[in-house]
């Protein structure tokens, strides 16, 4: 899978969605906050690669 950015548009219990940036529409991934870097809030900026999330500054 390619490398690509998201960002957390909302937190609902122990699951975060995810809009990849530079898309357009409603789709968002549906994610366990566990599986993201600590500290993970609405707002936050990942980079996913290699089956790995970090969060972009």
């Amino acid at each position: 899978m390619e490398p690509k950015n998201y960002t957390v548009t909302r937190i609902e219990g122990e699951y975060a969605y995810l809009r990849e940036d530079g898309t357009a529409g409603d789709v968002e991934l549906f994610i366990a906050l566990a599986l993201l870097p600590s500290g993970t809030d609405v707002g936050t900026r990942l980079h996913y690669e290699m089956l790995e999330y970090t969060v972009i500054d």
